[in-house]
């Protein structure tokens, strides 16, 4: 008994057994084995990775200290990144919310609709933003209607997907009930399922319009309007002290985002 007592004592607790740490291991060697492969794929150039600090800093230097000249078109092109993504998460309300109901499991009127809707939602949350403004760049030309198009392409996506996990998570109950009493589809959709949905809408459409100030702010580097525009020339003409404001301004465009954000989640929901 003491012997036995002695041998309990003795014993190391060990978080794994044996046939667990061997798991673990071959699964840490063959993450590094892939990690290893991609970086040798990729055919880094060293000696650049190496000198990065140095033309980091030199780079600093040149953008200090930031310009004010052009400030007025600073300001104007930053009202129309704004305007850009405003109109386009307004567009995007009207084509997501019918892809979000034929999307959803509990209202879809059939099974090739629910995977007509599930495959709009996929392909638009499957291209970057930055393609689709590539893409009517070249329909449309330059300019704001492209990036708006861009925006509203990539918003579906998000928003459709979000809305239709929301109405799939109503509480059936009401629906049941106004069924039961004979109401029309439109009718158990407008007293039923909307009024459950509402909070979640509200959430979803601030939160991507927030998103979407963010993603315009870099349309105009492939000619889709906002300030990218006037960022991608100042690079093109080396007028780094220029750059550096207009990152600045884009910093503070995206904080502002960010508490009217906030302020309106506070006040709707």
């Amino acid at each position: 008994m003491v012997d036995h007592a002695q041998q309990l004592a003795d014993r190391v607790w060990q978080r794994h057994n044996p046939k667990q740490r061997l798991i673990r291991f071959a699964v840490l060697l063959a993450t590094a084995m892939v990690v290893f492969w991609a970086v040798r794929d990729i055919d880094i150039f060293w000696p650049w990775v190496w000198d990065a600090p140095a033309q980091i800093s030199g780079l600093g230097a040149r953008m200090w200290p930031p310009s004010g000249e052009g400030l007025n078109n600073i300001i104007g092109a930053l009202i129309e990144t704004v305007h850009i993504a405003t109109l386009a998460t307004f567009l995007t309300i009207f084509l997501a919310l019918p892809v979000a109901y034929i999307a959803a499991q509990n209202t879809t009127p059939n099974r090739a609709c629910l995977w007509l809707g599930r495959f709009i939602l996929v392909s638009s949350r499957s291209v970057n933003t930055i393609i689709w403004a590539l893409l009517f760049v070249a329909i449309f030309g330059p300019g704001v209607l492209a990036g708006i198009l861009a925006i509203v392409f990539r918003s579906i996506g998000f928003i459709g997907k979000l809305m239709g996990e929301a109405i799939e998570e109503i509480d059936r109950r009401p629906v049941e009930a106004m069924e039961a009493t004979g109401a029309s589809k439109a009718k158990v959709i407008a007293y039923a399922v909307v009024p459950q949905v509402m909070p979640a809408f509200f959430a979803i459409v601030i939160l991507r319009w927030d998103i979407n100030i963010r993603e315009s702010t870099v349309l105009g580097l492939v000619g889709a309007g906002g300030i990218g525009v006037i960022l991608q020339g100042s690079i093109d003409t080396f007028a780094w002290q220029t750059v550096a404001t207009i990152l600045i301004a884009i910093i503070v465009l995206v904080l502002i985002g960010e508490a009217v954000t906030s302020l309106l989640r506070s006040k709707v929901l």
